[in-house]
């Protein structure tokens, strides 16, 4: 039986968010939370638990430090005995490539942004394309946990936003231009998709988005 509510959960603040030179001495993987993160991170909670109430829920962390302290805060709101969780690596961050200054974090975004962020390789690193792959691959995985007898009321990732943006994207079929149209999610921002009378979901969280992108690469298919 399908989950009554799919939700994506961003982590909360961390030290990369507040510090771009953290990425130069920390390996991204291991960038923890802030103590503002860590409150985010239990409000998070405590709003989780009120959209699903006493349901129970499978939880599945990105395995980077930041997502998995998270998890902790959030897991907090809930009765230990509700809640299931397991690591999922293909949930992670875009990997960047290794440990970098603020001077080629600032080049590699003036880059993405120029070239098409869906499309552009970071060096030593990803595509949002690779992670999009890496989405299709954990939906398999998640549609064959949804067969298994007595599985949880709810779905929850707890992760990263461009992965979460991506997530979005398989499911809901979106084009490039789609994705690249919408916004960055706040730390701890929710998202839900909400199951209907016939078995699909609808996203029922409203999603920021940008009035437009950087680059003029687009090509819509006209037929």
């Amino acid at each position: 039986m399908k989950p009554n509510r799919i939700i994506l959960v961003r982590h909360g603040e961390s030290q990369g968010n507040v510090d771009a030179n953290a990425y130069a001495n920390i390996p991204d993987y291991a960038l923890e939370l802030t103590e503002k993160g860590k409150a985010q991170a239990s409000e998070a909670g405590k709003k989780l638990k009120n959209i699903v109430g006493n349901e129970s829920l499978f939880f599945y962390v990105s395995p980077m430090w930041r997502t998995r302290s998270t998890f902790e805060q959030v897991a907090k709101a809930f009765d230990l005995s509700q809640l299931q969780y397991i690591e999922e690596p293909r949930i992670r961050e875009q990997e960047w490539g290794n440990l970098r200054n603020l001077s080629q974090i600032e080049d590699t975004v003036t880059n993405r942004d120029a070239y098409g962020t869906f499309y552009y390789r970071m060096d030593n690193g990803e595509s949002a394309a690779d992670v999009f792959d890496r989405m299709s691959d954990f939906m398999g995985t998640l549609h064959r946990d949804f067969e298994k007898p007595h599985f949880a009321q709810n779905t929850v990732l707890v992760t990263h936003s461009l992965t979460i943006r991506l997530f979005l994207m398989r499911w809901f079929k979106w084009t490039v231009e789609e994705y690249e149209h919408t916004a960055g999610l706040s730390n701890c921002e929710i998202i839900v998709l909400e199951k209907t009378e016939n078995d699909k979901y609808i996203l029922t969280t409203e999603l920021k988005k940008y009035d437009s992108v950087y680059h003029n690469f687009q090509r819509p298919i006209q037929l």
